[in-house]
């Protein structure tokens, strides 16, 4: 039986951030890891982010929309056309194993929702901006899934929202992009607030899991750097101040 696991997601290829959790992760000696995907989808080092995620033991890699498109041959995206011609058929070959869904006890891992990788769970995308969806809601929609407890990305903003029928859903945030703007289904942005990288370390209490947001400092500023090497100031902004515009 699992008694500790970290929670991460959203890496988008920031190796620097990746490493600090990597090491927090140590630190709280917690035995098992899940990714919730999008890994490698950014401008900073997709090669070493895949290789230091390849050489984990005890981990679970699932696929987040954006590594799916990595397996796709083209794509109309200015990130897709830096990450795609530098991954390896080792590394590409990787991604292709990743599940859509990985259950475990009495929970479920996915990247958006347990039925898709690019629709948000806990919030709805309207016209008049982004909103939480209501605790009823949110059990209709997840009333086909068994588990107590759902964790999800995607959305790269940490949350944890128990629900009245008893499942609880976590999203850890994201690892490496705290704040990313886009265009479906209506323009929105997702912050987080700050450039602090995510996860959620979980362990069993009491019979059940009780969930840390955790949040680690890392140098930001070097991250940035490097997003701004590689042409995109929309990354560099978003990494050193987890707000879009900076």
């Amino acid at each position: 039986m699992t008694d500790s696991i970290a929670v991460i997601s959203d890496i988008h290829s920031n190796i620097y951030a990746l490493d600090a959790v990597l090491e927090d992760i140590a630190a709280r000696k917690l035995h098992r890891i899940v990714n919730l995907g999008d890994s490698l989808f950014g401008p900073i080092d997709p090669v070493q982010t895949a290789q230091r995620l390849m050489n984990l033991e005890n981990a679970v890699h699932i696929m987040g929309n954006c590594d799916r498109i990595l397996l796709e041959p083209e794509a109309d995206s200015l990130t897709f056309r830096h990450v795609k011609p530098l991954l390896t058929k080792d590394i590409e070959r990787w991604i292709g194993t990743f599940p859509a869904t990985w259950t475990l006890e009495d929970m479920l891992f996915c990247h958006g929702t347990p039925f898709s990788d690019e629709h948000y769970l806990i919030e709805e995308v309207t016209e008049h901006g982004v909103k939480d969806k209501d605790a009823e809601r949110l059990s209709r929609e997840l009333q086909p899934v068994a588990a107590l407890w759902i964790y999800c990305g995607h959305t790269h903003v940490s949350r944890t929202v128990r629900l009245p029928d008893g499942k609880t859903i976590v999203n850890p945030g994201s690892v490496g992009l705290p704040a990313y703007e886009e265009e479906a289904p209506y323009p929105h942005v997702m912050e987080a607030g700050s450039p602090h990288a995510r996860y959620a370390a979980i362990r069993r209490t009491n019979g059940s899991w009780a969930v840390e947001h955790v949040q680690v400092a890392y140098d930001w500023h070097q991250a940035a750097a490097a997003a701004w090497q590689n042409g995109r100031d929309d990354y560099a902004a978003a990494i050193r101040t987890g707000r879009v515009h900076g």
